[in-house]
């Protein structure tokens, strides 16, 4: 895309097109005018434009026909059509036809000028749909993964350094970061791939239960157990077993874990036959172990059998350059055809989301399923992001307000020495910066 938007502007009244072209032209748009319809249409395949305004009543073209050139001589250009009021059942039908929206003449300069820097908003939204689109068609061979954020790069490039080996891995993040993602993330990317992955949350079970599960029981071993059952530990022989929520394990059974640890040996619940098994182990926790350690409630010999190798997930709100991503990526997994408002999307970058990535997924099921494949809106989103105040829904992270005083500087700047030079940065920084926002 050129450093202004490059709009393309036709209208058979001379009046109406000289005073737009300049009101546009001070919006920073690099404007193309056209008295004729026929001509634009020639200037359609010779150059590409990012939006479009068209009036709707000319000869021998009008702004209908002239819409439907440019879907299909250009499909990525937005449309908008400039109508008088007896037209706006035709503008209305050209909507449908993929217009993006309609401007009733007459219209004042100042009306134009925020009308123009709406659609030119709307205009980037759908660009970023479309580069996200790509970006998930590439993360493919991450499985649910899905990111743009180096440092989370950096998680997943240690993950798979470490899934050639037999090494225990701890993975530490706060609830509904990925955990388990990563841990599938990899077994898959270890040679164990082809052999069995087993997961088992330490929090759901109680101390008895739990012991039972890891490491199975005999008949007659407690109340209940009428036969014999194999554990977890068995069922993982030569693959891996992931061991979610580590910190909520009792003392009695962190002993039996350890030993396990130090041997790969265990016997089952009320039995004395020691049992020996090739399981890598991979463990997760949302609490601070080192805390625990320290406190008396995990074992310190446990916590550092556990700790060679630790990987830490970054919560989502210190990854918020995902979450436009993500959002395309829970679009696609609940088959929605529908996209999201600007300010809907505003409101998520903004939001805390303590639930993270899991919090972020059922907000988008929920929306989409309100929305009926509809663009969904903010009046889509649960009650809490409706209530925030307009301080907090527009707060952005340092990162995205220097995205966008960037593209502000790229849309007023000649070039990107004169862009450089208004930041008062060196032209290289710039184009690095270009690169790392996909500007």
């Amino acid at each position: 895309m050129s450093q202004k938007a490059s709009v393309i502007l036709v209208d058979d009244e001379q009046n109406i097109l000289k005073t737009a072209k300049i009101c546009l032209e001070t919006v920073g748009f690099e404007v193309t005018a056209f008295s004729s319809p026929v001509q634009a249409v020639e200037a359609l395949g010779e150059k590409s434009f990012d939006i479009a305004f068209y009036d709707l009543k000319m000869q021998p073209i009008d702004g209908m026909q002239l819409l439907k050139e440019t879907r299909r001589i250009s499909p990525q250009t937005t449309v908008v059509l400039m109508t008088a009021h007896g037209s706006i059942d035709s503008a209305v039908e050209a909507m449908k036809l993929g217009a993006t929206d309609y401007l009733q003449k007459p219209f004042e300069f100042s009306e134009l000028k925020h009308f123009a820097e709406k659609v030119y908003e709307h205009h980037m939204l759908k660009r970023e749909v479309r580069v996200l689109k790509e970006e998930l068609q590439r993360s493919r061979g991450t499985g649910e993964i899905v990111t743009r954020s180096e440092r989370m790069r950096s998680v997943l490039d240690l993950a798979r350094q470490v899934a050639s080996s037999n090494i225990t891995v701890l993975v530490e993040g706060e609830s509904g970061t990925g955990k388990e993602l990563l841990a599938h993330l990899i077994h898959e990317n270890s040679p164990r791939r082809e052999k069995p992955f087993v997961t088992v949350n330490c929090a759901a079970l109680a101390e008895t239960l739990l012991e039972s599960e890891l490491f199975g029981h005999v008949k007659g071993a407690f109340t209940g157990a009428v036969k014999d059952r194999e554990g977890r530990f068995e069922a993982a022989d030569t693959g891996t077993i992931f061991l979610d929520e580590i910190g909520e394990v009792a003392a009695s059974t962190q002993v039996k874990l350890l030993r396990f640890l130090q041997s790969k040996e265990f016997e089952r619940v009320g039995e004395t036959v020691t049992l020996k098994v090739d399981v890598r182990v991979i463990a997760a926790t949302n609490r601070n172990l080192e805390e625990a350690v320290r406190s008396g409630t995990f074992r310190e010999d446990l916590y550092y059998r556990l700790n060679a190798m630790k990987v830490k997930l970054p919560p989502l709100r210190e990854r918020v350059e995902d979450i436009p991503l993500l959002v395309q990526h829970f679009l696609k997994r609940f088959n929605s055809t529908g996209e999201i408002s600007a300010e809907a999307l505003a409101a998520l970058r903004s939001y805390g989301w303590k639930g993270n990535v899991r919090e972020l997924q059922n907000v988008i099921e929920r929306a989409v399923l309100l929305s009926r494949d509809s663009e969904i809106g903010l009046h889509h989103l649960p009650e809490e992001f409706q209530t925030q105040t307009d301080a907090a829904r527009n707060a952005l992270t340092l990162e995205e307000a220097e995205r966008q005083h960037i593209i502000k500087v790229l849309r007023i700047a000649k070039d990107l020495d004169e862009a450089a030079s208004i930041l008062q940065i060196d032209p290289a920084t710039l184009w690095r910066k270009r690169k790392r926002f996909n500007l």
